[in-house]
């Protein structure tokens, strides 16, 4: 289907926005009346514009307060109305969206206001144009999608039409069955938004909170396949009202968007792109460090052992089981210390995992490699980690740990033995946009957002994980745009003995967080514990919960540029210990401010 997005949900100037969606590969674009009354184009050359970005330009919008007024401001509505067809008519734009009037004059009389959408059709059918008009929830007499065809089903003119906006209808719990009974061809445009589920006032969250499908809580697919059911095959078009959106940059706002759209088309049949290709495990993650010696003296400390090099880069591995971390001292490492830059994931088939990326606006990134370096794909996820689709030890696939060399080492089987999860905090403008390409590129599933208490604000926090956990990556975002490094990124590595892995790695040198004396005492008052277990987890900085699954310990030690390690025994608990997260980052800022790191 085409696709068509509304300038209003993009930041910029309306060349920016309009250079944005034709980038990321929309086929038309609602211009918003705001947006072309504050460029210096004229409709004509905004028009051109968009004929050399091979945009058309769907809807024009809003037009307000039009219906069931006295006599003498709908004169003045028809004589503005006038206007604005001529200046449709200069853009090129055919379809004006008309929202249900909200004007403290407007009457409660559906046929009064059927009587003046009529004229106001009439008017427009001189211009070639045609009206489409959408109740908003907030209006004030007209406010569900049902109400709205009752009228223009009373009009009875060609060029009147409705416009279904999923907010309106989603926000409000309206049955969206009641589509089926509209002919597909009297609905003149679909606009489409998800939001989050929130009590609130629904203008304020209509104009602050909507988001794209897939990223919210509505059933925007369950819509959509109504809207179909009827026949309307104008585009799919996202009108989304949000505060993020309109500060973040326009070019990967518009390829989320996109994405949204592509992946909605999937869930409601109408493409095929190729499936998804789910990772069945965590192959590695990788470090980049412009100094090498802090963080393989903790690796050290964790029981890792350098086991390969990287035959053509300076690129180490360091193991331990399953568990696996190559550590990257190359030119592009990353100048603000050590951050985990790369995670290979394992998958059943690399090759479908790239195609299945790329059709969703991922593309493979381009790699400089030896010639006898295994032909690896990598995609970059919203906050720039890469992400390579993998094959370990798969005699019939390119295996990534041909390209190392081994070094003479001892094993060691004591300590973690693999990666329980990865957390990685997103830039602010793009945690919504990283829930949804993992879930429709990767496959991952996500779970229920969780907020977290920080001292200097509240953090969100949303794992994405495959369905037996042996894939779980931790998506967190901080409250303003100015924590998108506050808080560190870390790799949580499992140990069916936290409380013997925690001492090793102390009396090897390794420094842990150190918890609060306050936490244990409430510790003690929540739970029973056996004894001296509770003075060892104080004496260690180890912290517990449980659920109904099962108990977590886990510790963490200090940050060694953006990154942590945390320690973990997981013993059938399904969560990540999100109770003690708090205590966590405090203890984390109270350390940065001792240390000044």
């Amino acid at each position: 289907m085409r696709t068509s997005i509304a300038t209003v949900s993009l930041s910029g100037s309306l060349t920016e926005k309009l250079t944005a969606a034709s980038r990321a590969g929309f086929d038309g674009v609602e211009i918003f009346e705001n947006d072309l009354l504050a460029s210096p184009l004229t409709p004509e050359e905004i028009r051109a514009r968009c004929a050399d970005l091979g945009l058309s330009i769907d809807l024009y919008q809003p037009m307000r307060d039009i219906e069931a007024v006295p006599a003498v401001e709908f004169a003045r509505n028809l004589r503005r109305a006038r206007h604005k067809f001529e200046l449709m008519h200069r853009l090129g734009a055919d379809t004006v969206l008309v929202c249900s009037s909200v004007h403290p004059l407007a009457a409660d009389d559906d046929a009064l206001a059927a009587y003046h959408l009529r004229q106001l059709a009439d008017l427009a059918q001189e211009f070639g144009i045609k009206v489409a008009y959408e109740a908003l929830t907030w209006g004030r007499h007209v406010n569900t999608y049902t109400h709205a065809w009752r009228i223009v089903e009373a009009a009875d003119h060609p060029a009147l039409g409705t416009c279904l906006d999923s907010f309106h209808i989603l926000s409000r719990g309206s049955d969206p069955k009641g589509i089926d009974d509209i002919p597909g061809e009297k609905i003149f445009f679909l606009q489409l938004a998800d939001a989050p589920l929130l009590a609130m006032d629904v203008l304020q969250w209509s104009r602050h909170y909507r988001c794209f499908p897939g990223q919210g809580g509505f059933d925007v697919a369950g819509l959509v396949r109504h809207v179909l059911h009827t026949g309307y095959d104008g585009p799919l078009s996202l009108e989304v009202f949000n505060d993020v959106f309109r500060q973040a940059d326009a070019g990967p706002t518009a390829v989320d968007a996109h994405r949204s759209l592509l992946v909605l088309q999937e869930t409601v049949g109408v493409t095929t792109p190729p499936p998804p290709v789910v990772p069945t495990g965590v192959a590695f993650a990788e470090l980049v460090t412009p100094d090498a010696e802090p963080v393989s003296a903790v690796l050290g400390a964790l029981g890792f052992t350098r086991t390969a090099r990287h035959r053509s880069k300076p690129v180490d591995l360091w193991q331990q089981g399953e568990a696996r971390l190559l550590v990257n001292t190359s030119g592009t490492a990353r100048r603000n210390g050590t951050a985990l830059a790369a995670i290979g994931l394992e998958s059943p088939d690399p090759t479908a995992a790239a195609r299945r990326a790329e059709a969703l606006l991922a593309p493979v990134l381009p790699r400089r490699r030896a010639v006898a370096d295994a032909p690896l794909d990598a995609v970059a996820a919203p906050d720039g980690t890469e992400l390579f689709f993998c094959a370990t030890d798969r005699p019939e696939l390119p295996n990534w740990r041909a390209d190392f060399a081994d070094l003479a080492h001892e094993e060691t089987t004591a300590g973690p033995h693999r990666i329980d999860h990865l957390a990685l905090p997103q830039p602010w403008h793009h945690y919504d946009e990283a829930t949804l390409f993992h879930r429709s590129v990767l496959g991952l599933h996500a779970q229920e957002s969780v907020d977290v208490a920080d001292p200097y604000g509240l953090m969100r926090s949303r794992a994405v994980t495959n369905a037996d956990g042996s894939v779980r990556i931790a998506l967190s975002v901080g409250a303003a745009p100015t924590d998108d490094t506050a808080h560190a990124q870390h790799i949580a590595l499992a140990t069916d003995d936290v409380v013997a892995a925690a001492r090793r790695f102390r009396e090897a040198g390794g420094r842990l967080l150190p918890i609060p004396a306050n936490y244990y005492d409430d510790l003690a008052a929540r739970h029973e514990f056996a004894d001296g277990e509770l003075e060892t987890y104080r004496e260690l900085g180890i912290l517990y919960d449980r659920d109904a699954h099962g108990e977590f310990r886990h510790c963490y030690t200090m940050t060694v540029g953006r990154v942590f390690f945390e320690l973990v025994q997981r013993d059938g608990y399904r969560g990540y210990g999100a109770p003690n997260a708090p205590v966590r980052l405090a203890a984390q800022h109270t350390a940065r401010a001792v240390t000044g790191g």
